[in-house]
């Protein structure tokens, strides 16, 4: 036999051969940094919003067969309340008694909180505008939490809204 006509068999090299060894590890190691970014951003996130939404949740959690209790008295009283907020530059509330006839003469308290954060509160100072409405002067870009209350000599309403203005 020539060197032409024979054939040489190459053996393969051990240097490039993926194991079952080097599986495992790339595994182990691909999981092992998931988890560990995880983590990070389980901290981060942690530290930046706890996820409490009361500063005392305790004495709030307490306090909640008071709020039942409050609740039925308003329900009982029949009131009913509607919000507007013309061109996001104010809140009007418009309050009825049982009958839909218009409250006036109420005291109304309230304020503006962002859903997500407490930045950007805005305390509102409603006055009469008669016919039972309401109206406060605020800046309106967004989702807003309207909490407000309306009271009498005796009576206590209180009124919780999403208000959602366009960015303008």
């Amino acid at each position: 036999m020539t060197s032409a006509t024979q054939t040489i068999a190459k053996v393969p090299s051990e240097k490039g051969r993926i194991t079952g060894w080097h599986v495992l590890i790339g595994v182990v190691l691909f999981f092992a940094t998931v988890i560990a970014v995880d983590i990070v951003f389980m901290v981060q996130a942690y530290r930046t919003f706890s996820g409490e939404v009361a500063s005392n949740p305790y004495e709030t959690g307490l306090a909640f067969n008071r709020t039942l209790a409050q609740r039925q008295k308003e329900a009982a009283l029949g009131w009913s309340a509607s919000v507007e907020t013309p061109e996001g530059k104010a809140v009007v509330v418009k309050v009825l008694d049982r009958d839909a006839k218009p409250l006036d003469g109420l005291s109304l308290t309230g304020v503006l909180e962002r859903p997500a954060t407490e930045t950007g509160r805005q305390t509102l100072n409603f006055r009469s505008l008669g016919g039972g409405r309401y109206q406060a002067a605020a800046r309106l870009d967004g989702a807003w939490d309207l909490r407000a209350t309306a009271r009498n000599a005796k009576d206590m309403f209180e009124i919780e809204t999403r208000l959602v203005e366009p960015a303008r």
